[in-house]
């Protein structure tokens, strides 16, 4: 599985930006695609995750501003980001996990810049 995110930038504070996360290869067997971030010298976090089900869930830091979902005919999970905050600067990273042997493959990252 080959996951690529595309989508992040520098946005100023209160703005909005829409990550994508693009899945190829073996993806019959992706059952959970999330978002994690990870802060200049801090451990990688959970943002969000969107399961095949469609059920979502989102960490408390990011809930009512911030939307997983997914194009399931493209592939691809996006995550809409609104009321964009300085503390949500961070490289954002796409996360898709296997049913089979509880693989979990990880995408290169695309950086986010909120600007106060």
């Amino acid at each position: 599985v080959q996951l690529v995110e595309s989508g992040g930038g520098l946005v100023q504070a209160g703005g909005s930006l829409r990550l994508s996360c693009a899945a190829s290869g073996s993806i019959f067997s992706i059952n959970y695609m999330g978002w994690y971030r990870q802060a200049p010298g801090k451990q990688r976090e959970f943002v969000a995750a969107i399961t095949t089900g469609g059920n979502t869930n989102y960490a408390d830091s990011v809930k009512g501003r911030f939307t997983i979902s997914r194009d399931t005919a493209k592939n691809t999970v996006f995550l809409q980001m609104n009321s964009l905050k300085p503390e949500d600067t961070a490289v954002y990273y796409c996360n898709a996990r296997s049913s089979i042997g509880a693989k979990s493959y990880w995408g290169q990252g695309t950086e986010v810049t909120v600007s106060s």
